[in-house]
């Protein structure tokens, strides 16, 4: 059974570039040989993971990511059985969100800013979509 997972976290340092590589290359290492794929979102202090896999690799990963200390405030935002996944191209793409157009975070925020511990899950999935559909998710292997 596939599942999709979806969480937002803050990062507890400043240190954000450093963060985001450590978080990408242990999950480029981990995540295919436990037929996990997803999508690494961040912003300033905010993280934004999707994770899909086999319900036990989801929430065996899952249950690390609630005791890592690199960040706080994980917040499960979405979780469900899947048919097929959204993002089986990626080990772990990943979207700098301040990079982004503040158009595209418009549309689904109301204000150009990403805070997903204020957003739907559902909404949060919306706007991923269009950031794969714009080529704004990188990373694929």
């Amino acid at each position: 059974m596939l599942v999709r997972l979806l969480y937002a976290s803050r990062a507890v340092d400043e240190k954000m570039c450093d963060i985001v590589q450590s978080i990408v290359s242990q999950s480029r290492q981990h995540n295919p040989q436990h037929g996990i794929t997803g999508v690494l979102c961040h912003s300033d202090q905010v993280f934004m993971q999707v994770l899909e896999g086999g319900r036990e690799a989801v929430n065996t990963l899952y249950s690390h990511i609630l005791r890592d200390e690199r960040h706080t405030d994980v917040m499960l935002l979405d979780y469900e059985e899947i048919l097929e996944r959204r993002y089986a191209g990626w080990t772990m793409g990943q979207a700098n969100m301040s990079k982004i157009n503040p158009s595209i975070l418009l549309k689904y925020s109301p204000l150009p800013v990403l805070d997903p511990h204020r957003m739907s899950g559902k909404i949060l999935l919306a706007l991923i979509d269009e950031l794969m559909a714009t080529a704004s998710v990188v990373g694929r292997t």
